[in-house]
């Protein structure tokens, strides 16, 4: 390989674009094709965010070769991929994957060094494109001149195969135009892509297998370098004589409407990547330049056959790898154990991270948006939530959804009264007031984003998320493409994500805290912190006797945590319009509402009857059965606070009503 081509290509490779292991590759190879390691230090050193004095000398000598050694064509396909082309051809006299093309200064026209006949060149095309029995279209002399002066090919001839010409062209290997006739040096001829039968019309194609890529408006060398970038199945390169290349691309169509949908894909994709393209080509009856024939003075030519993807669903295979936008794989090396990457900083200190989501789920009793705003004033002053959890000085974006604006700026000024606590950083809380303008989640987070950058924030709480949701909440499908938005919010901020949610109905206390959210169970186990608000089963004796406020609700705080230890459920009072951590410990003596503890409670305190013993079951099976047919008889058991035995005996005294089978209990008629 030669070493000018690799300095060359080493400039269109910015270091800062790499990951590390595609930085130690380009030190690998120059190093197996004998460069010094100052060549990879002075590139490695434009990346001066990550470049560290001495690295790359100690790396250098680390590399002592392998059995599949990193080459020079590493850095050669790299510097491809970013639009480099260097000149070598192929020893077939055609130019193939690895050539280039030789341009004069204004990049416009094309010079090649070395290749085949002109009949030579015309038979790979037509063994590349078309089966020996297959009719093709083509036109030399058959042309007329618009009003401009500007010669336009007619029907031209279409009775002849590809078998036919190419025996005649070998038949006459030194005269193209004892095959196909004479042609006017004017205008070059022309050659259909596709086979016919019967005419030039595209009700005459047999055979959709091919579509032209041409665009006039951009230096020869770019659309060389884009048609090689992206990969396309290209079947013949032709330089057109003029100002284009023409790619005839597989597409593989089985009719004109699949054709047309297949163009269409390639050109959409094309020119969102920066190839203006020519759409009067979309017909699969469409002409091309025929390589071989001279035109001005400059020869049609051949550039390649059979280039980048094999196939058209090969090459879709490749459009998705390399258009899917997901971030690249990361190898584990030694370096990266060694020096593993910084976490983000702790928000509410082991509980979430910035950067990170956070769910909070509870009933409408909760107080779940006085438990938001208490969190906005412990973020923007410092201070520890409900008592109990340190939160670092931060700036936050409440985002109400639900309240009217004035209600909401009154209600902060109600918690800090009851906190006593004098604002010095009430700034820092920043309300964006969204009630009656509520709109799609995936419509108003671009939104979002937008005033959110640059303004240094470091959480977002979104109450509630009900205002938002789209497509059904209890699939999981749609609701993990919902939860997506959250993680585009923290990855395009950098901003915690915290959101509000409510139970499902019924009872909730025989529940694990991560399946009482309402909706699919994506909610619950999507964010990297989830805290869920229960109420406890306090009856008015124990609140007379207990509460500091008579009007005070007894809740549990309990935790999902991905990054953290989960810690032990935090007892809160919310005496309005406070949540307080309970510091007697008294509320851990009582269970959670719907829990076996505060069932076996309540009936140890009622005479029990036939009809409060229906009453019971019936109570229990709806709060478990859900959108369901059936309900297990042990969580029928687990809820009541008796054994799986005992519920059968119960359904001997229910049989008009239930039936038992196979672990299940099921209403009758079900």
């Amino acid at each position: 390989m030669e070493k000018d081509n690799i300095l060359e290509a080493l400039d269109y490779i910015a270091a800062s674009s790499l990951n590390y292991q595609e930085w130690i590759n380009v030190g690998m190879a120059l190093k197996s094709e004998g460069y010094p390691c100052s060549v990879w230090d002075d590139w490695s050193a434009k990346d001066a965010a990550r470049y560290k004095a001495g690295e790359c000398e100690r790396k250098w000598a680390g590399f002592n070769g392998s059995a599949k050694p990193v080459t020079g064509g590493t850095i050669m396909q790299m510097a491809k991929n970013n639009g480099f082309a260097f000149s070598r051809f192929g020893g077939d006299g055609c130019m193939d994957w690895d050539d280039v093309i030789e341009y004069d200064g204004d990049g416009s026209t094309l010079e090649v060094k070395k290749v085949e006949k002109p009949t030579e060149q015309l038979i790979r095309y037509l063994e590349a494109l078309f089966s020996a029995d297959e009719r093709v279209g083509y036109v030399t002399n058959d042309v007329w001149q618009d009003s401009e002066g500007k010669y336009l090919p007619s029907k031209g001839v279409y009775d002849r195969t590809a078998g036919e010409l190419i025996e005649s062209l070998r038949k006459y290997p030194d005269d193209l135009g004892a095959t196909i006739g004479d042609w006017k040096e004017e205008c070059g001829a022309w050659i259909r892509f596709n086979p016919v039968s019967g005419g030039v019309k595209n009700e005459h194609v047999t055979r959709f297998d091919y579509a032209l890529v041409e665009s006039d408006d951009m230096p020869l060398a770019e659309q060389d370098a884009l048609y090689r970038k992206f990969e396309l199945p290209i079947a013949s390169l032709v330089y057109s004589g003029g100002k284009s290349i023409h790619a005839i691309v597989r597409v593989e169509a089985q009719n004109q409407e699949e054709y047309r949908k297949r163009v269409d894909f390639l050109y959409d994709f094309l020119e969102k990547h920066g190839l203006n393209i020519d759409k009067q080509n979309r017909n699969p009856s469409r002409l091309s330049r025929m390589p071989g024939v001279t035109r001005n003075g400059k020869q049609q030519t051949l550039l390649g056959t059979n280039i980048g993807r094999k196939s058209w669903i090969d090459w879709l295979d490749y459009v998705e790898g390399a258009s899917d936008e997901l971030p690249e794989l990361t190898v584990l090396s030694k370096d990266l154990l060694t020096h593993p990457p910084v976490l983000p900083e702790q928000l509410i200190e082991d509980v979430l991270r910035c950067g990170h989501k956070m769910l909070i789920s509870g009933s409408s009793k909760a107080g779940k948006s006085y438990l938001l705003m208490e969190l906005c004033v412990a973020l923007s002053e410092g201070l520890n939530w409900v008592d109990r959890f340190k939160c670092r000085k931060s700036k936050v974006l409440y985002v109400n959804l639900e309240i009217d604006p004035a209600s909401c700026i009154n209600r902060f000024i109600e918690i800090y009264k009851a906190m006593k606590l004098t604002p010095k950083h009430s700034e820092d809380i920043v309300i964006w007031n969204l009630r009656g303008h509520a709109i799609p989640l995936d419509k108003l987070v671009p939104k979002l984003i937008r005033r959110v950058a640059n303004q240094h924030f470091d959480a977002v709480i979104i109450d509630p998320i009900y205002k938002v949701i789209t497509g059904d909440e209890n699939n999981a499908s749609e609701m993990g493409q919902f939860c997506n938005q959250f993680d585009k919010i923290c990855a395009e901020t950098g901003c915690a994500t915290i959101y509000c949610h409510h139970h499902s109905k019924g009872a909730q206390g025989f529940k694990k805290a991560m399946d009482r959210a309402s909706g699919s169970g994506v909610f619950a186990r999507d964010p990297d912190a989830q805290l869920d608000l229960i109420q406890l089963e306090a009856d008015d004796d124990f609140m007379l006797k207990n509460a500091d406020n008579p009007n005070s609700t007894a809740w549990r705080l309990e935790c999902s945590l991905r990054e953290f230890e989960n810690f032990k459920p935090v007892n809160l009072w919310f005496e309005y319009p406070l949540h307080k951590a309970d510091a007697t410990g008294v509320l851990s003596t009582i269970g959670a509402e719907g829990s076996m503890e505060a069932n076996l409670a309540k009936s140890g305190k009622r005479k029990s009857t036939p009809e409060s013993r229906r009453e019971e079951f019936d109570n229990a099976y709806d709060a478990l059965l859900g959108t369901d047919t059936s309900v297990q008889a042990k969580d029928l058991g687990e809820y009541l606070g008796i054994s799986e035995r005992t519920i059968r005996d119960r359904l001997k005294e229910l049989e008009d009503l239930y039936h038992y089978a196979k672990g299940m209990v099921y209403r009758n008629g079900k």
